[in-house]
């Protein structure tokens, strides 16, 4: 009788033990699956959904800080055609808006783009008239190149805005 007790326990044992890994295993495949992929940045610079994506991602990864309750977020588009300049020109003149208005601390502005280039070109232009000060406590996340790193702080650095400049 005992030795029949001690085999019930110890398969009881064995079947608590696999359905526990059994659990684990569960639990880790649906952590796995509310984890967001990671993007790689787009090869086709005129796919805007897919930039939207990958320049969402690398925002939502650089929040800390903020306490808006959501971003200022431009894409900025890439090409030569009449349709990628004016739609250019119209995040050129939504983010000279803001910029005129002003942006209260704790908010997060970001741009970026598939041409590194143009999206340096837009906020170097929206922020060449911007009062010194300005942004203070405000976060301006900029993604791009390296080679266009310097030239987009050099227009921020007056605005005391806290610049976080992504490389892509």
């Amino acid at each position: 009788m005992r030795k029949l007790t001690l085999i019930a326990t110890a398969l009881a044992l064995t079947g608590c033990l696999a359905l526990s890994a059994c659990n684990n295993q569960q639990d880790q495949a649906q952590q796995q699956a509310q984890q967001p992929q990671k993007l790689t940045k787009p090869s086709d610079p005129n796919d805007s959904k897919a930039w939207g994506a990958y320049l969402g991602q690398i925002v939502q990864s650089n929040m800390q800080g903020m306490t808006a309750p959501q971003p200022y977020a431009y894409l900025v588009p890439a090409g030569d055609t009449d349709d990628a300049k004016d739609a250019r020109d119209r995040q050129l003149s939504n983010i000279q808006d803001i910029v005129a208005r002003g942006v209260l601390p704790g908010n997060l502005l970001a741009v970026g783009g598939p041409d590194s280039g143009k999206t340096a070109d837009v906020v170097t232009t929206a922020f060449k008239d911007a009062k010194a000060g300005s942004f203070k406590g405000v976060i301006v996340v900029v993604i791009g190149d390296k080679a266009d790193e310097q030239r987009v702080e050099d227009v921020l650095k007056p605005t005391n805005a806290t610049v976080r400049y992504i490389e892509m």
